[in-house]
């Protein structure tokens, strides 16, 4: 496209880019090998209002609270019933129960990451409030009645629906070891759901993506605010919306926008049951894609002592590198991924396993080994591991395992029709091969071929992958480390990042295909 400035001076007070001196707009003589560019610090200037949050809910879910009386439920998480108290001061205080009603319960639920409020036992609740001692308490004014603490008691009735497959446990007892575990009607349930969130690095956010006519697609941001936001976050077991975000902020999805101006009034038990406005093509693109935050229980997994020690930041706040008192045997992507989500540092960028050189004097000794996880879980600790039995158990850290976390992610999705569109069979002789074989491109099988004799027969199809997260896909490995090809005259980094098996209907795999990232950018082509 054109570029419109040129020779662009700021003094750096100015509130906009276009305020800064320069040669005029569109008058330039560029071209778009000079393109411009900025990375920006993660934290915002105070006062800063994103333009892209519609609606942000005011209270900070940190000074409400639930102080549970009944005995075991203070060791438990989430803390599901209790004494409604307010941050007062520099303590906090109770609330007169006068005009309380199960709104005002399903509020303070909402905020504290549950769909719903429950019937509380007022009889109990009158016993414990004469056995306490007397607290301050915040009451309306004028108010003469005697008081009497009231709790939020929550049901969760949606979690063991679609939440609980979207990796969203809202109680202990419910967090899954195996899926196996999951109940029968629990995944039937999940199967039937038609709301999701996708994109989001932290549980309980992500764009909001419904299913209709057997099709997954996103809404429209027109008139996306907190109301809706809330009914789509109860729907999926967690609490009331902490942000209604628009214009994509959770990155654009692909396929059908599927619904316009939103309009709920929050009590609705479902997004379908809200007015809504079917699109047009005319209306909006997927860079108006909405999401949501959604609040969602404490159940403080970042505290587990001993699993995860932080060794130090580095560069912003939106990564970190992390030491784990964790054995480095089998550590992959999935383990590094659950331990990113428990510390709530979003996704895992890569799964470490030398961190020898990293300072973690403060860590003395492992503390699992054998963590094998599937990927879904809320904690290392629901991972399968060596439990007691450590295989090294005074070996410091050499052995440590580690983590790279970051808030964005890419997310590639294969256009899979074209795949069945473009896919054909053909026989090739071994001579004309060597550089798919030098590239590592061929299956493994093919090292045992007799060459530069025979043929290899192979299925050859176009590939398409959209990249649908919120943050460039790059090869893992180095630019340092990729290898120069005399066949095609390039770099590859090697990293295969996507694999195409073909199975028979009972399973068996009977070939094996992948692609390998490359590089061009270093590569200097003649006119």
């Amino acid at each position: 496209g054109r570029i419109w400035l040129d020779n662009v001076n700021c003094a750096g007070g100015e509130k906009s880019i276009g305020d800064c001196k320069h040669r005029g707009w569109g008058n330039s003589d560029c071209s778009h090998e000079e393109d411009a560019g900025v990375i920006c610090k993660d934290e915002r200037i105070p006062g800063f209002k994103d333009s892209n949050v519609i609606e942000t809910e005011q209270s900070q879910g940190e000074e409400v609270r639930l102080r549970p009386v009944v005995s075991g439920a203070r060791r438990l998480l989430p803390v599901t019933e209790g004494i409604v108290e307010l941050r007062y001061k520099d303590g906090w205080a109770q609330i007169c129960d006068q005009g309380w009603d199960s709104r005002n319960s399903r509020v303070v639920c909402g905020m504290m990451g549950f769909p719903a409020e429950k019937k509380v036992n007022r009889n109990f609740y009158k016993l414990a409030s004469k056995s306490q001692p007397k607290q301050k308490r915040r009451e309306d004014v004028g108010s003469k009645k005697s008081w009497q603490p009231l709790s939020c008691t929550v049901a969760c009735q949606a979690v063991l629906s679609h939440a609980i497959l979207s990796h969203v446990p809202c109680h202990v007892s419910h967090v899954p070891h195996h899926v196996s575990h999951i109940p029968r009607h629990a995944l039937t349930r999940s199967l039937q759901a038609r709301i999701r969130l996708k994109g989001g690095a932290k549980v309980g956010e992500g764009r909001v993506e419904v299913l209709r006519s057997s099709e997954w697609g996103t809404i429209c941001d027109d008139r996306w605010n907190l109301q809706s936001a809330s009914v789509v976050c109860r729907e999926l077991g967690f609490g009331s919306a902490k942000e209604a975000l628009t214009g994509a902020r959770m990155g654009q999805g692909t396929g059908p926008i599927h619904l316009n101006e939103v309009q709920c009034l929050g009590t609705e038990k479902s997004l379908w049951s809200c007015p809504y406005r079917n699109i047009t093509r005319e209306d909006c693109k997927h860079t108006e894609d909405a999401a949501v935050r959604c609040n969602i229980p404490y159940m403080g997994y970042e505290n587990l002592v001993g699993t995860v020690e932080a060794a130090g930041i580095r560069g912003h706040s939106a990564w970190g590198l992390l030491v784990l008192g964790t054995l480095d045997d089998g550590w992959t992507t999935k383990e590094a991924m659950v331990a990113c989500r428990q510390l709530g540092l979003g996704y895992s960028l890569h799964a470490v396993t030398e961190t020898w050189y990293w300072d973690a004097s403060n860590v003395t000794e492992m503390v699992l080994s054998g963590v094998k996880c599937a990927g879904h879980e809320m904690s290392l600790n629901h991972c399968q591991h060596h439990g007691t039995s450590l295989n090294c158990r005074k070996t410091g850290t050499r052995f440590a395992a580690g983590v790279i976390c970051s808030e964005t992610a890419s997310d590639l999705l294969l256009h899979a029709p074209l795949v069945q569109e473009t896919a054909y069979i053909e026989d090739r002789p071994l001579h004309m091969l060597y550089c798919a074989a030098e590239e590592n491109c061929l299956s493994s099988s093919a090292r045992l071929a007799n060459w530069p004799y025979g043929h290899r027969r192979l299925l050859r199809f176009s590939s398409q992958i959209h990249n649908n997260g919120r943050a460039d896909f790059r090869p893992k490995a180095g630019r340092h480390s990729w290898v120069w090809h005399e066949c095609h005259r390039h770099y590859h980094s090697m990293d295969v990042f996507t694999h195409y098996d073909i199975l028979t209907p009972n399973g068996t795999k009977v070939a094996e295909g992948h692609k390998a990232s490359f590089c061009l950018e270093d590569t200097e082509c003649e006119e």
